[in-house]
């Protein structure tokens, strides 16, 4: 066969979903000399991605960590350990990622109780009450950012309502983090993954996760093996402690490395920084998109900053505007998903894609598109309403 030429991929803007761009900080990171698993250097590596976990987090638990793997390695860890046989489990769906939980914990043995709302909508404390009385369920799973639909998921009452019928809170925060306020220990939630391609601005490959005092009971209670050996956190956690480092499997070193500079960012920066320098660029993109009569799916008071599900207007075809945004300015949105295919676009502002020369270029980039699909838009009013924001935020 004939050799592949190397690597060499385009620049883009990466508005989707996620992944998000990645600072060249982290990539140079990424790039430094491996080392070996057990080198005291990235044993010391992994002790600081520790405590600044704990840091993002906003939590003092002692289990926490990166899972080698995306974030549904994270999903699948805290299910597959939490979760035994016969366990019931009730599931929040309001989204494909409840919807996947769902399925991962039906895998593991649970008896699977569900309750859903439509597809951008978030449940009430007493809907879950309702559930939770009627099922009794061992583990409680919601999505606290729905990637699919943009969708803002409330928690504080929700946890209280958990744990006074004695059960554990699983969140996940795969989107949240790193971009919205996810208060692991005052929130009382008992275990939460994400992943590191979000609002951590670092390629995919590594999964934090993190577990209270009363998940790790639960788990040195478990009665049978956790049924994946990989993910099998009464062995791993073992590997990221200090005072054993019994090999488990070898680290991603390098993958590592990127996400100890991501959460080295996020700590300059500042949380609360962070969290509103998401807000406000996504109150500019609102303002843009408003103005471009391009309207949002997810109802005001639950959108999320950091993925802005927005309706397609009527009569322009979904793949041909997302294919001229990538052909034509680099920049990649995504679509809906599951019933939401086809009916919007998700727009990400996340990390290091949250800035305002993306939202700017991303809305004149929009409205041409548009205007070439034959949707009726003032010339420049996206980017004008965009400036209009950013100059209120500012006075």
């Amino acid at each position: 066969m004939t050799t592949p030429p190397p690597i060499h991929p385009p620049q883009r803007i990466l508005m989707g979903p996620g992944p998000s761009d990645v600072a060249p900080s982290i990539l140079a990171a990424m790039a430094a000399p491996t080392v070996g698993h057990l080198d005291p250097y990235f044993l010391k590596i992994m002790d600081e991605t520790q405590s600044m976990l704990r840091e993002v987090f906003q939590t003092k638990n002692q289990l926490t960590l990166a899972v080698s793997g995306t974030g549904s390695a994270g999903m699948e860890t805290c299910v597959a350990n939490l979760v035994e046989p016969g366990d019931t489990v009730l599931v929040c769906i309001n989204g494909v990622f409840g919807g996947r939980m769902k399925d991962v914990a039906e895998r593991c043995g649970a008896n699977v109780q569900v309750i859903e709302r439509p597809f951008g909508e978030v449940f009430t404390p007493q809907e879950v009450e309702q559930a939770v009385t009627a099922h009794n369920p061992k583990v409680v799973g919601i999505v606290h950012a729905e990637t699919s639909t943009g969708a803002l998921q409330p928690l504080e009452e929700i946890s209280q309502i958990v744990h006074q019928y004695n059960g554990l809170l699983l969140v996940d925060c795969v989107t949240s983090l790193g971009g919205l306020p996810v208060e692991i220990d005052a929130w009382e939630i008992d275990a939460a993954y994400s992943g590191t391609q979000k609002c951590l601005s670092c390629p995919p490959g590594l999964a934090p996760v993190t577990f209270s005092d009363r998940a790790v009971a639960a788990i040195d209670a478990r009665k049978t093996k956790v049924q994946s050996w990989y993910l099998d956190l009464t062995m791993v956690r073992n590997y990221w402690n200090d005072s054993s480092r019994a090999y488990h499997h070898t680290a991603p070193i390098n993958m590592n490395f990127g996400l100890h500079q991501a959460l080295r960012e996020v700590l300059e920066e500042g949380l609360e920084a962070r969290f509103e320098r998401h807000r406000n660029n996504h109150l500019a993109l609102r303002a843009g998109l408003e103005a471009l009569e391009v309207n949002y799916a997810v109802a005001e008071a639950h959108r999320l900053p950091m993925l802005n599900a927005v309706l397609i207007p009527d009569g322009v075809d979904d793949k041909a505007v997302r294919g001229q945004l990538l052909r034509e300015f680099g920049i990649e949105i995504g679509g809906g998903l599951g019933p939401m295919a086809g009916k919007t676009w998700r727009i990400g502002l996340m990390g290091a894609a949250c800035t305002s020369r993306n939202v700017l270029v991303f809305l004149a980039a929009l409205e041409k598109c548009l205007t070439d699909a034959g949707h009726t838009c003032q010339p420049g009013a996206g980017v004008a309403a965009a400036n209009a924001e950013y100059g209120g935020a500012n006075a």
